[in-house]
């Protein structure tokens, strides 16, 4: 097969899913998109000739029959891109248990089962099996009425670490991206909500406030993230294990307070 994979891609049909799905077939690779609704997928299929499969990755029976559709389908399964997930807006005094606990089911717990249902055929991959989890700058900072999305995003982060560790040995190598906002289904629905709530205008100039400290100074677009998922999962990365790549235009390496207020050091002579 050469340098060809065999990839499960969950959430991937719409945004940085879909987006890693036409990568990874342009690069010939063997892609099953798999999530919750069938339209969305059977149009990335037509579109790229991935294979796609209805599966809510929440439910045990359903990760089972993923996994085993991509294996009977192509003989192997060489890697996982664990990308499904929600939100729910709220801080801890704000959100009903019931939306805490779709989000850790769908973006904790989802990633686990899946990992676990697909273990065996990543070790059997001869060394080249990879996994790569859509994590968030959420992960790594946090923001306000967002409890449950970052702390599953955390989680996620330390879930495919653990994957890391564990498996290194056998050849087995787990990364994570931590994107920021980048056009996607998903974040049009908060950009909305700016937009309505702020005065803002329109999504895209909701899009434009919201990246207004990024040093790239716009939002990201979801092919942007894909191809860093590709690279993660190819042999060009066979030293990197256990790594956490933020792929969010720099705005994790901005101090906030420092920016309406610019400076500059003057250079002294001695």
């Amino acid at each position: 097969m050469g340098d060809e994979r065999v990839v499960v891609v969950t959430g991937g049909g719409t945004g940085i899913g879909a987006a890693t799905a036409r990568v990874l077939r342009e690069s010939g690779h063997e892609v099953v998109v798999s999530g919750r609704r069938r339209e969305p997928l059977e149009a990335v299929a037509r579109e790229t000739g991935a294979v796609a499969h209805v599966a809510d990755t929440t439910e045990q029976g359903q990760v089972d029959g993923l996994v085993a559709a991509a294996v009977e389908r192509f003989g192997r399964l060489d890697g996982l891109v664990l990308n499904a997930g929600i939100g729910r807006p709220g801080g801890v005094g704000e959100l009903a248990v019931e939306d805490w606990e779709a989000v850790l089911r769908t973006n904790v717990t989802g990633p686990f089962l899946v990992l676990r249902a697909a273990l065996p055929h990543l070790l059997a991959a001869g060394g080249g099996g990879a996994v790569v989890g859509v994590a968030s700058v959420s992960a790594l900072r946090n923001g306000h009425g967002n409890a449950a999305y970052a702390t599953s995003k955390a989680a996620l982060l330390q879930l495919c670490r653990s994957v890391a560790v564990d498996y290194g040995r056998h050849g087995l190598r787990s990364n994570v991206v931590c994107p920021s906002w980048v056009r996607t289904e998903m974040a049009d629905r908060p950009m909305g909500r700016l937009a309505e709530l702020g005065g803002h205008g329109d999504v895209e100039a909701a899009y434009q406030e919201a990246t207004r400290l990024n040093p790239l100074g716009r939002p990201g677009e979801a092919a942007e993230v894909a191809e860093a998922v590709a690279w993660l999962l190819s042999p060009s990365a066979s030293l990197v294990n256990g790594a956490v790549l933020t792929v969010d235009g720099g705005i994790s390496t901005v101090d906030p307070g420092t920016v309406p207020f610019p400076f500059r050091v003057e250079r002294r002579e001695d």
